[in-house]
């Protein structure tokens, strides 16, 4: 891991500490609406289709690895102002049927502004990748101002999110440089998957149909 020390001049390291204090309060806004969502889901639509979420704000030394990846000026304006997911949100879902509704639910909300939306599951990665990902600015008031800063969502069904994390850690052993070999069985996994839960779904849906 980098040091600090060595990317943050000390009065950046401080106003990133600040802005991370704004992260954190717009994640805690979100994590509320979404268990709002749950309430909605499961008391009022008789279906939820959100298995669980997972919350998460990326450390000082993540983003300033980022930053120092891209060329960019290790500073908290320029991880303000070209990082848009220092909060993230990773929406995990029972079907890959489920998550156009989650996103949906997402982009309906009258005071979030969606900046962009890319869809991994119609277009799935060469790599196998499949996930739908919102960029969103969520205002938060504070109490003498409203800020409004950008929170990533990713939805995707638990397989998915198991194939992304086990691609993940495959990617960082072999620094990026991962053999042929197991690019070709993951890219396989992945497509053995999206295949499984097509059938899965099939299943639920007769079982549906017959109550």
């Amino acid at each position: 891991m980098i040091i600090l020390a060595v990317l943050f001049e000390t009065s950046e390291f401080e106003k990133l500490k600040q802005d991370l204090v704004l992260y954190r309060c717009v994640l805690n806004n979100m994590d509320m609406r979404l268990k709002t969502f749950q309430e909605d889901f499961t008391n009022l639509q008789n279906y939820n289709p959100l298995e669980h979420v997972k919350i998460r704000l990326k450390s000082p030394e993540s983003i300033a690895e980022k930053l120092k990846r891209r060329d960019l000026p290790v500073t908290a304006e320029s991880a303000r102002s070209n990082l848009f997911d220092i909060a993230g949100i990773r929406c995990i879902c029972s079907y890959s049927t489920d998550i156009p509704i989650i996103a949906d639910v997402f982009k309906r909300q009258p005071d979030i502004r969606l900046l962009n939306e890319k869809d991994y599951i119609t277009s799935p990665k060469k790599s196998g990748y499949r996930s739908h990902h919102l960029i969103m600015e969520v205002p938060i008031h504070l109490t003498d101002k409203t800020e409004r800063l950008p929170v990533e969502v990713q939805i995707r069904t638990q397989a998915m999110d198991f194939w992304s994390t086990l691609e993940h850690k495959v990617r960082y052993k072999y620094d990026n440089n991962m053999p042929e070999h197991l690019k070709i069985e993951l890219e396989a996994c992945a497509n053995e998957i999206d295949k499984l839960y097509k059938r899965m779904h099939k299943v639920q849906d007769a079982v549906d149909k017959a109550y």
